[in-house]
């Protein structure tokens, strides 16, 4: 298929170089001219303008946004649609608001664009490993762009399969699904980067107890110096606390036990909050999610050994950076505060 992508960052680029090993033909367009170039060199097909990058597609068009959430995609989408006609579509797989999805959705019906949300989870190791999609849109718009989230899709892998799951059939195996009507993607991953709040914090606050167990506090005789790489990696092996995230704590402790090249300013990159805001318009309990987001809001202020486990996390599943005020920030932002 033919795709057009706009965001050429960490995620925009490696999405487009996995499309194009799938035998997907890219039209790529950037801010950047430098990354337009560099994938115009790798097979895509470079624009220099959303115009252009529009005119270089062919009927019923499809265009794939991955800029920052909120207004670059706002700007983004408003420009895409002065030049689309009925029947295009206009994907964001971003880490919009799905509240700003359905706005969206309902502005461009008239012209008849569809608009599609897709929550996209992979970051910086999705070009290997796939990105798991959650999906939101109009029925007949997301079919006809299935051969492209197959392609970007980690498919079944060697995963066993859940029992009892051959009777259900759809793509879930595959690492995407269609959740419902636009705002759901998003939604759903919403919710997911919420519970990823919460199970960062777990492993975080549980190493910061081992980091902790040689206090002087403690009787002598029930302080343990404890080997933090081993345990990361003995849990890979067997336990019930295995996952994705500890594989990343257990890589970064191995490079460097004490994450001293971590200052522990830990970011929030909206999902958290709005997971929060809609478990209180729900009257739902959010005991462990809401905590969690409230200790990134402390971490910018004091920093402890679980706030560096967080900020290495998240440096290894997304290469984010900290945007701390302290040596290690500063070292990494040139002394300029940012948003991770």
């Amino acid at each position: 298929m033919q795709l057009g992508m706009v965001g050429l960052g960490r995620m925009g680029a490696n999405m487009t170089r996995r499309l194009m090993r799938g035998g997907h033909q890219l039209v790529v367009s950037d801010l950047s001219a430098d990354a337009v170039r560099q994938l115009s060199a790798e097979g895509a097909t470079g624009s220099t303008s959303p115009e252009d990058l529009v005119a270089k597609l062919a009927r019923p068009r499809a265009v794939w946004i991955m800029v920052p959430s909120g207004g670059p995609t706002e700007a983004t989408v408003q420009k895409l649609a002065q030049h689309l006609k009925p029947g295009d579509a206009i994907i964001d797989g971003g880490n919009s608001y799905f509240k700003d999805d359905v706005r969206r959705s309902k502005e461009l019906a008239p012209s008849g664009i569809h608009y599609i949300d897709v929550g996209t989870s992979g970051g910086v190791w999705g070009l290997e490993r796939g990105y798991c999609m959650m999906i939101g849109g109009p029925k007949e718009a997301v079919q006809r762009l299935d051969p492209i989230f197959k392609t970007l899709a980690p498919g079944k892998g060697d995963i066993p399969r859940t029992p009892g799951r051959e009777k259900l059939g759809g793509t879930a195996e595959d690492g995407y699904i269609h959740c419902g009507p636009s705002g759901a993607g998003h939604f759903v991953k919403m919710v997911h980067n919420g519970i990823e709040y919460g199970i960062m914090q777990a492993y975080a606050e549980g190493f910061d107890i081992f980091k902790n167990a040689t206090s002087k506090d403690l009787p002598e005789d029930m302080r343990y110096d404890l080997n933090l790489p081993d345990i990361a990696e003995v849990w890979r092996r067997g336990s019930v606390v295995a996952s994705w995230l500890l594989d990343l704590t257990a890589m970064a402790l191995t490079e460097n036990p004490t994450l001293s090249e971590y200052e522990g300013f830990v970011q929030d990159s909206g999902e958290g909050r709005w997971t929060i805001q809609a478990a209180i318009e729900e009257a739902v309990p959010a005991d462990v999610l809401t905590a969690a987001l409230y200790v990134r809001f402390r971490s910018r202020q004091q920093h402890t050994f679980a706030e560096k486990m967080l900020s290495a996390m998240r440096q290894k599943f997304g290469g984010h950076v900290e945007a701390g005020e302290g040596p290690a920030g500063a070292a990494k932002n040139g002394a300029k505060k940012k948003t991770a």
